[in-house]
């Protein structure tokens, strides 16, 4: 793979392990957040999906993880980013979400990448 930009979806918890409490989602999206940086610094362009659903999810009238607004948005945005996306970074811990974006990423020939060092330009 060469060192050209690569869009590339960062994979990992943010629903699980919280029993929904909101403090913890917000603290699981800031580590899938913590490596957006340094990707981008290599030049690659990152993406969280939560980035794009919560909007929509705020928008669409989403009252709590798990209705029907928050199912029909979440992990489907993140199918539709695979599309766009060049490869995915899976970072560490238990992730129903993140392990499908893992298999859909593989299912579609994606480079799936298990440590940022691993993404082409980062150290």
């Amino acid at each position: 793979m060469s060192n050209s930009s690569l869009m590339i979806l960062i994979a990992g918890p943010y629903r699980s392990g919280t029993g929904d409490d909101p403090v913890l989602m917000e603290k699981n999206l800031r580590v899938l957040e913590s490596v957006a940086l340094p990707l981008y610094r290599a030049g690659h362009i990152p993406l969280i999906g939560e980035w794009i659903a919560l909007p929509l999810l705020r928008e669409a009238g989403s009252s709590r993880p798990g209705d029907a607004i928050y199912d029909e948005i979440l992990y489907p945005i993140a199918n539709r980013l695979l599309g766009r996306c060049d490869a995915v970074l899976r970072l560490p811990g238990a992730s129903k979400g993140a392990d499908e974006d893992v298999r859909l990423a593989k299912q579609r020939g994606l480079p799936v990448f298990e440590k940022l060092a691993d993404v082409p330009g980062c150290v």
